[in-house]
């Protein structure tokens, strides 16, 4: 299974990021082969508007089973998502990235879609 998690760095001990599609990072871990993924999102911030389809669009480009974050995809994004099926898991912005894979591998992420 592959997990992109929104994060403010780049690596397991990071701060998570509440934002979706302004995260500065996603963080790509695939649990199968324990391989781990560092994809900025730099561009995000210094758009305007349309950041969630942006960030959208490039997660799908990385195959992800789930992604975990804060607040949540916003409506376009999560339009994209349903499509493909990527479950979201949201409540993870005051975690560090560790901290929140071990929290969805016991249940206490809350589904957004």
């Amino acid at each position: 299974m592959k997990i992109v998690f929104t994060t403010k760095g780049d690596n397991w001990d990071s701060q998570m990021d509440d934002r979706f599609g302004r995260a500065d990072f996603f963080i790509l871990y695939d649990d199968e082969n324990n391989n781990l993924e560092i994809i900025s999102n730099s561009e995000s911030l210094e758009k305007e508007h349309g950041v969630g389809l942006q960030s959208a669009k490039k997660v799908l480009k990385l195959n992800a089973d789930i992604i975990i974050t804060g607040n949540g995809a916003g409506q376009k994004a999560l339009e994209i998502f349903k499509e493909s099926n990527i479950k979201i898991y949201i409540g993870a912005g005051s975690m560090s990235v560790k901290e929140a894979y071990e929290a969805f591998k016991t249940d206490r992420l809350k589904l957004q879609y």
